[in-house]
């Protein structure tokens, strides 16, 4: 499959395009033909080597993306291959035509949503949940400010605000 690897930390130019093995889904893993790959300010950081977990290296970026599920490993019974997902933090990154995913990385993508916006979803709705309800323990009577409104993590964290 075509992937982008990084093989050093730096700039974008470390980013390839190589030929890679397709990955096999082993137990309770979901191979996802990637449609739609997401870009987060931490697969910067990441790439970079300015954050403070990185992957063993060569490695593919990218923590979020969407598509359909290709191939299911044995003792996965939430999904069917076919179906539109979206996925975060999977085994492999989404920079790629396929991303090996753990079945609780997975979720089904609903129909009205493009794959674009489900590989927007993953780290950005989860960054704003965390910090909302987590963290600051928001409560619906509450009136909030939220400073950058403009990015992904405060869209999410507008949209939940509101719902809330």
């Amino acid at each position: 499959m075509k992937a982008i690897r990084v093989h050093g930390f730096g700039g974008p130019e470390v980013m390839k395009p190589e030929e890679v093995p397709e990955p096999v889904p082993g137990p309770g893993q979901v191979l996802v033909r990637v449609q739609a790959a997401g870009v987060n300010p931490i697969d910067t950081y990441v790439r970079s080597g300015r954050y403070k977990v990185l992957p063993g290296l060569p490695y593919i970026p990218g923590r979020d993306g969407a598509g359909r599920v290709e191939e299911i490993g044995d003792g996965v019974f939430g999904l069917k291959r076919g179906e539109r997902v979206y996925f975060g933090r999977g085994l492999t990154g989404s920079y790629a035509e396929f991303a090996l995913c753990e079945e609780r990385q997975v979720a089904l993508l609903p129909d009205h949503l493009s794959f674009s916006q489900g590989a927007g979803i993953f780290t950005p709705y989860a960054t704003a949940y965390r910090a909302l309800f987590q963290k600051a323990r928001a409560l619906p009577s509450e009136q909030i400010f939220i400073h950058g409104g403009s990015g992904a993590v405060g869209l999410a964290a507008i949209q939940m605000a509101v719902a809330a």
